[in-house]
């Protein structure tokens, strides 16, 4: 040993030049504070501007502190902001953080006087906000709203600011806004769009990273991200001089493979890999590291830029006692309400409870329920756990009184359909739908192996990827077990299953770019006599592992049903095999496919109905008179059920829009307080907090409501006698009916 200490391995010894000394730092005791200066300045913004889903940060200078401060500024201080929506009264308590000098990614900054809190606003216009700052001796972790005493001069600090419409679309998530759980199998958007989950578990010590501070190189497992250095573009974000561009690349390449989702630890202390904290030193778990938290800010922000969902994965087995013993106490209610402060605000993202959790059933209730009540945007809460163990652990948490949404199942490979679907058959029996994804597949040393060492990828394929699917899950994540190059701990390049993504994708693009209504399709293997089947009443998903021909049970139906093969190897276009389309009434043979009868196969199986007629309709649209006139002359066809769409894109503000089915009226506002109207129906009399509908119209029907822009989906018996009529100009309309 020559004697040198590396600072890698010495968190404490990192901060060097980058930190900003609390030398001038103002001493806080509990009680009134009157020495302090009375004068406060708050801001209120958002890059590119105040926008609906876009993340809005209020900064408050106020007292000055520091992560060593004597007054601990995480514990001992607390900040909370009420952010309320004037024209709705809707209402979000969001936690507030120190910030440092804020600017602390750039500076690594561990004093100053900033304090932050965050909303992602889910309705244009007025919004008032006040600010409750308070102090006392572990007020942090008090949920007693008057705990502490007030600090004065910033307690009660009132403003306002307006949102405007977003900018935003793609796949860029701040245009389809917050991703809930809404008591089904999938989450769905705000938009109404529903979600299916296809990317990365591994490596889980993502955040092990060069480019951030205060992160150490135990076992040498640091990242550097290196070759996604290229997939950075120009224009996405850096912090100090330059840094992040390899893990910024890293999230821009799996966006680029059209993944959804990606997973992380944010404590592995003290776990596999030790790394992955957010405490300036990981044994005192009161005092946050500032400039590294705002670093993984800027690194999650962009991943909702790109279209990724989050899986916030807390911690796992080896370190789950760590925190108040395995209790709900001091330092995991400080944890988690920092984890809520600085990261709530994105839009698509889940708290996993922990990884292969060892905590008690009474213990994981009360985890989720501080989630469900301190959380302002009540992202779902799911739990993993060992897959011998999903029994005793799920079974208590299953019931309409949980607070948990869904299961991270852990399985073999060969074991993912038959744990999927048991899952989602009880937690749907239990009174709760829970959303149940496979996000670690075994055998756990080798989970999915790199291109390399299995470059087809078949196994894999058929008994994960599609087996979730089919038993009626939402997704997978991909584990990438400990005995190959690039494993859950080790990966810097997620190239190194390139091909595998290809997969990925072509599933997820089958039941998403084919509108297939995955979200309102259960398992049905009794239907066919060979592979799986997921299916509604008009259509079918038979995936065919093995290959061969398929019967369907069309018994209990009537109608012509269009058979479609779908390539899950190479993705593709629908084809035609030998058999176009069967008719209900009995067992129906789906023929042969178009090519390689022994490899896997899916089919959709739809009911049968025109090519989608779109109708377009440009600037000046003079409303109900004309378009109605126009949907006759183009030939709406009236046979069956037939899937319908309207988009509405306008400059300017809009009375309402009026939709009618026989006799039924329904009218809703673009903006403003979304009220209902309505005749000859039941309707509730308030929509979600996302300006969203649910009405129990006749037939299916589900509307998205997003400021200027609506978009509807559903299904109508006799589209002939539909009505859908406009009440106010529109600069563009589109009506398309068919498939």
């Amino acid at each position: 040993m020559d004697g040198h200490t590396d600072p890698d391995d010495n968190p404490r010894m990192q901060r060097d030049s980058r930190t900003l000394r609390a030398s001038t730092l103002v001493a806080l005791a509990f009680g009134p504070l009157a020495a302090l200066a009375p004068g406060q300045t708050v801001t209120v913004d958002a890059a590119g501007g105040i926008r609906r889903w876009h993340a809005v940060t209020l900064t408050l200078t106020g007292p000055a502190s520091a992560e060593t401060a004597p007054t601990n500024p995480f514990l001992d201080l607390r900040m909370q902001v009420t952010f309320q929506h004037r024209a709705t009264a809707l209402r979000y308590v969001v936690p507030g953080y120190f910030a440092a000098d804020g600017r602390a990614a750039d500076t690594g900054a561990d004093a100053g006087d900033r304090w932050r809190a965050h909303l992602s606003p889910d309705h244009t216009g007025a919004w008032d906000y006040t600010i409750s700052f308070r102090a006392g001796a572990g007020v942090a972790v008090d949920a007693n709203p008057t705990a502490g005493t007030a600090l004065a001069p910033f307690d009660g600090t009132r403003g306002s600011f307006t949102v405007l419409e977003t900018d935003k679309g793609g796949r860029d998530l701040r245009g389809r806004g917050r991703l809930r759980y809404v008591g089904a199998h999938h989450l769905q958007f705000a938009d109404g769009g529903w979600f299916l989950k296809v990317g990365a578990d591994s490596p889980e010590n993502l955040l092990a990273y060069d480019d951030f501070d205060n992160t150490p190189n135990t076992g040498s497992l640091r990242k550097s991200w290196a070759p996604h250095l290229g997939d950075w573009q120009t224009g996405d974000p850096t912090w100090g001089n330059g840094r992040g561009k390899g893990l910024i690349g890293a999230l821009n390449y799996l966006a680029s493979e059209q993944l959804s989702a990606v997973s992380f630890l944010t404590y592995s202390y003290n776990g596999d890999d030790k790394n992955v904290f957010p405490y300036r030193d990981p044994t005192v778990r009161t005092r946050m590291d500032c400039s590294k938290l705002d670093q993984w800010g800027i690194v999650l922000a962009h991943a909702g830029r790109v279209g990724l969902f989050l899986h916030f994965k807390t911690q796992e087995t080896e370190n789950d006692q760590d925190m108040d013993g395995g209790a709900l106490g001091t330092e995991r209610i400080l944890y988690y309400r920092e984890l809520v402060a600085r990261y709530a605000h994105l839009l698509a993202l889940n708290w996993n409870l922990g990884e292969e959790n060892s905590n008690t059933t009474a213990q994981r209730q009360q985890f989720a329920r501080w989630f469900h009540d301190h959380d302002p945007y009540r992202h779902p809460v799911v739990v993993h756990t060992f897959p011998a163990d999903k029994s005793n652990v799920y079974t208590p948490l299953l019931g309409s009184g949980s607070t948990l949404a869904g299961a991270s199942l852990q399985s073999g490979a060969g074991g993912v359909f038959a744990d999927t679907l048991e899952w989602v058959d009880k937690s749907r029996n239990a009174g709760r739908p829970w959303v149940c994804a496979n996000d670690e597949q075994g055998p756990a040393n080798v989970g999915v192996m790199p291109d390399s060492a299995d470059p087809q990828h078949d196994a894999i394929r058929q008994q994960v990827l599609w087996g979730n699917l089919l038993a009626g899950g939402a997704g997978i994540e991909c584990y990438f077990g400990y005995a190959f190059a690039h494993s859950d701990l080790t990966c810097n390049d997620f190239r190194s299953r390139d091909l595998w993504w290809d997969q990925c994708r072509h599933a997820k693009s089958l039941f998403l770019d084919h509108r297939v209504p995955f979200h309102a399709m259960r398992n049905a293997d009794a239907r066919v006599d060979r592979g799986h089947c997921l299916a509604n009443a008009d259509y079918h998903v038979v995936y065919l592992p093995a290959g061969g021909v398929a019967q369907l049970d069309l018994r209990a139906t009537s109608g012509t049903f269009d058979v479609l093969w779908f390539d899950p190897r190479g993705g593709g276009a629908l084809q035609v095999g030998a058999t176009p389309s069967v008719t209900g009434g009995a067992w129906r043979s789906l023929g042969a496919a178009p090519r390689e009868p022994t490899r896997d196969w899916a089919i959709l199986v739809r009911r049968s109905g025109p090519a989608a007629t779109v109708v377009r309709y440009g600037a000046g649209c003079p409303g109900t008179a004309a378009l109605v006139p126009a949907l006759a002359t183009a030939g709406v066809p009236a046979l069956g059920a037939h899937a319908f769409a309207i988009r509405i894109e306008q400059a300017r503000p809009a009375a309402a829009v009026v939709f009618a089915l026989g006799d039924t009226r329904l009218g809703l506002p673009l903006a403003g307080g979304c009220t209902l109207l309505a005749d000859g129906i039941l309707v509730p009399s308030t929509t979600d907090y996302a300006g969203r509908a649910s009405l129990p119209l006749p037939v299916p029907f589900d509307v998205g409501l997003l400021g200027a822009k609506l978009c509807c989906s559903g299904a109508v018996e006799d589209p002939a006698g539909a009505y859908l009529g406009l009440l106010a100009f529109a600069d563009a309309v589109e009506v398309r009916l068919g498939f």
